[in-house]
């Protein structure tokens, strides 16, 4: 993102039409451009909760509801009962308080709109909130009851409606058990909350408040099992949670107003609540990451995007382990692609045809390589099987031949018209009869090294400059014979010792042709090994980064879970400890009663 002004306001990201989500390419194109990671806040909650205003609070809009939505003053907050944002809207922009991130706030559709009545499109909404953020804020208004918990059955259906893998177990709680791993920061925003914050007459922080909320019930039967269904699909799918409480802004009747009103005409204590969550949550949120830590930029989001709405709209569920795989393609394609350009780039700037030796090429060749490689590399994730790092060697390789033939045919074109240009004048001389005379061979043979020495003085002629001199000299062979054979001055045993020097030159031309090839060969060969080399030194790195990042990301996952049973057992012992101190009192009792008797 260029700047604070590249998206003045939100725009739709996911249309919610008569119960099918489709996702706005205008929205995928901004997304497209964001290079930076992005740090994903989302909001889901009953309509007419105030989640908009908290968002707009987010983004720093103070100026409130504008008219109408082509002004792009901020999330539309509406003043009456019927529900005004629909799908889900997002608003991109510099994070204020992270240097290069980006702030993405996605705005979703209140749940359980009963002009809707639609509770799976609710629970697509919700679920979507939940994938593509790495902050998860439910809204709501009054305390945590059980009816608050009833409203959130979304949770609750979350197993029904994501997968974590493709081909998950039978069970698909095993399946849930993966969903700690890519799951957001969960935090509960209570509205015109009218309790005090105390138990026992001491003050509790609000996520106390929240923890004392979500604790379970030890027994079995149906409605412990149901009272804790919400509770404990929090605690298990979410990695953290956390608590705000909000006092009423100001007066029922200026609240149709809220979004115009200054922060000195809103309840005070309201206003010092927001500025807190507004504090935490552009402070504390951290960037999107997928299974494995891979943060997530732009593109990587529109990915997601794009995958998991495609998913529900073809009936599927939505599935991250999928997911991922659908962005690792399309990134790793244009990875091979960004490397290929950068190599093209390079070579483009710093090879001059023909080069010297092939050694010159080939150097700048494995550059440029490395490079491109590094590029990959830095751009490419979860390669399965390499498949994408193989393609990239093709292609390089592909394109190492290519600039060697290049270099073979420029070299042999420089030198043809050289050895024209040089060798023409004697060609026609040889016409004339210049050399059809007596001592005419000599005079040949003199005139030949004289051209020799011209044609060696000339630079930048190439890899092929020996070898074409050779083929040329060898295309003369006939010539020199017939010029020896017709010269008057040599006796015949002189004739046949010159015509077999001729010959024995020439052989001894075409084996050094040959070495020359053999060399050429070898270094092919050399290279290739080196390049070979240089890929499995970048792809060993690679595997032991995320080696190292897998074995964190599990790590995390064991400690979440182990974080989880240890609340249980403690949640146990707790109950244990109530149990036996119940029990204590109760044999007190009986004593004291069998006293009385």
């Amino acid at each position: 993102m260029a700047s604070a002004d590249f998206m003045p306001g939100p725009v739709c990201l996911i249309e919610n039409t008569e119960g099918q989500l489709v996702a706005n390419q205008d929205a995928l194109n901004i997304l497209s451009a964001i290079t930076q990671p992005v740090v994903v806040v989302a909001i889901a909650g009953s309509s007419r909760t105030g989640k908009s205003y908290l968002m707009n609070r987010l983004a720093g809009e103070k100026e409130g509801e504008r008219a109408g939505w082509e002004k792009r003053g901020g999330f539309s907050l509406g003043s009456t009962m019927q529900s005004h944002t629909k799908g889900i809207w997002m608003w991109c922009m510099p994070h204020p308080k992270k240097p290069n991130h980006t702030l993405v706030l996605l705005d979703t559709e209140g749940l359980g709109d009963v002009e809707k009545g639609d509770n799976q499109n609710d629970s697509w909404i919700f679920a979507l909130a939940i994938l593509l953020s790495s902050t998860f804020v439910y809204n709501n208004t009054g305390t945590i009851d059980q009816q608050a918990m009833d409203k959130l059955h979304y949770v609750t259906e979350l197993s029904d409606q994501i997968r974590a893998k493709s081909s998950p177990n039978d069970s698909k709680v095993d399946d849930s058990d993966n969903f700690v791993s890519f799951f957001p920061v969960f935090v509960w925003t209570l509205r015109d909350f009218c309790l005090d914050l105390e138990v026992n007459g001491q003050p509790i922080t609000a996520d106390e408040y929240l923890e004392r909320s979500l604790k379970l019930k030890q027994e079995t039967d149906p409605k412990s099992k149901s009272f804790n269904e919400a509770r404990l699909c929090i605690q298990k799918f979410f990695p953290k949670t956390k608590c705000f409480v909000f006092d009423r802004p100001t007066q029922r009747k200026y609240l149709k107003h809220l979004g115009q009103l200054q922060d000195k005409d809103l309840n005070p204590e309201f206003t010092e609540q927001v500025a807190e969550f507004c504090s935490y949550i552009l402070s504390q949120s951290s960037a999107k990451t997928i299974s494995g830590g891979i943060t997530v930029n732009g593109p990587r989001l529109r990915s997601l995007v794009q995958t998991f709405v495609n998913s529900i709209s073809s009936g599927d569920l939505p599935c991250m382990e999928n997911a991922v795989l659908a962005m690792a393609e399309k990134q790793n394609s244009a990875a091979v692609q960004k490397a290929i350009a950068h190599y093209d780039q390079q070579m483009g700037q710093k090879v001059q045809l023909p080069t010297e030796t092939v050694q010159e090429l080939l150097d700048l060749h494995m550059a440029s390589e490395r490079e491109a490689i590094k590029i990959f590399m830095k751009n490419a994730f979860k390669d399965v099987d390499h498949s994408f790092q193989k393609l990239l060697r093709d292609q390089l390789e592909a394109k190492r031949d290519d600039f060697y033939n290049q270099n073979m045919k420029v070299s042999s074109d420089c030198c043809k018209a050289l050895l024209q240009d040089i060798f023409g004048p004697l060609e026609e001389d040889v016409k004339q009869g210049t050399f059809s005379k007596p001592g005419g061979y000599h005079l040949f043979i003199q005139k030949i090294k004289e051209l020799k020495e011209k044609y060696y003085q000339v630079p930048k002629k190439g890899i092929q400059a020996e070898e074409m001199l050779i083929e040329y000299l060898q295309s003369k062979e006939d010539l020199a014979v017939g010029l020896v054979q017709n010269d008057q001055s040599l006796t015949e045993k002189e004739k046949e010792i010159e015509v077999q020097c001729i010959k024995s030159e020439s052989a001894e031309a075409a084996n050094k042709m040959l070495l020359e090839t053999k060399k050429k060969n070898e270094e092919m060969i050399k290279h290739k090994d080196k390049s070979f080399q240089e890929h499995l030194k970048q792809l060993t790195e690679r595997m032991e980064k995320e080696k190292a990042q897998l074995m964190a990301e599990q790590q995390r996952i064991l400690d979440l879970k182990l974080k989880e049973q240890t609340q249980i057992l403690e949640e146990i012992g707790k109950r244990m400890n109530e149990l036996h101190r119940d029990l204590r009192y109760s044999r007190r009792m009986y004593k004291s009663t069998c006293n009385i008797l």
